[in-house]
This record gives C-alpha cells, structure tokens and sequence, in this order.
C-alpha cells in the first residue's frame, strides 16, 4: 500500500452522498466518513431520495446500498456515472451480486473496517480523475 492512500488528509472535504436503508449501517458509515473529514449527504433510505440528492446537490462520491428498501441501486449508479461521479457500491454479497456494467466499480463488501472504507473510496476517486 502506498503512503498516499493511509494519508487522512485525502478525502477532507469531500461531500459524500450515502445511501442506506439500515440505520445502524448509515450511522457507522457517518461517523467513519466525519472521521475522514467528509460532509456527508443523506443519508438517503429509499431511491426516490438517492435520485433527489444526486439530481439537486453537490456531490463529489457516493456509497451506494446495493439493495434499498427491496429496490436495486442501479437508476442512482447510473444517474452518478452520466455526471462522472464516482461511486462505491456497498452489500454483503461481494462483486457477484453487481451488474455486469457496473463490475468495475469498487465493492464494499459488508461488514468493513474504517480502512477498507477509505481504500475503496480513494479507489473510486483516482479510477474517474
């Protein structure tokens, strides 16, 4: 692992748009991302909410629930990935639940450690700079 990615200054300042239907997981996700010096929006707990945010706020990444509220997350990764908005995708059922056109998308296979948060965001940032 390089230097770069265990810095805690790389993703301070970040508006991070979480989506996230189970509570528990949303405030974990909050407070590892407050510790990375994020903003955090949301957390948004049904689609409908996802597609707001992403269509009426700022957002610099994006940690996206595979499966919110019975929905697939796939109308929000699509809508991130037409404005070039990297993204997260975030289940406990590894790459293999993904869709083929979003396999090369970083996965955050749950549960997960802080640091492997930060990995898999630093790699979806440097795979869209």
């Amino acid at each position: 692992m390089t230097e770069s990615l265990t810095s805690s200054g790389d993703l301070n300042g970040l508006r991070v748009l979480v989506v996230e239907d189970e509570a528990a997981i949303s405030l974990l996700l909050e407070d590892m991302l407050l510790d990375f010096g994020c903003e955090v929006i949301g957390p948004a707990a049904r689609l409908s909410a996802a597609l707001d945010a992403v269509a009426n706020e700022q957002v610099d990444i994006a940690i996206l629930d595979v499966n919110v509220a019975g929905e697939p997350i796939y109308p929000v990764a699509e809508a991130l990935a037409q404005r070039s908005i990297p993204f997260v995708f975030s289940t406990g059922y590894g790459s293999a639940g993904i869709r083929d056109a979003f396999r090369n998308r970083p996965v955050l296979q749950k549960p997960f450690a802080q640091n492997d948060l930060k990995q898999k965001l630093l790699l979806a940032r440097s795979a869209v700079a």
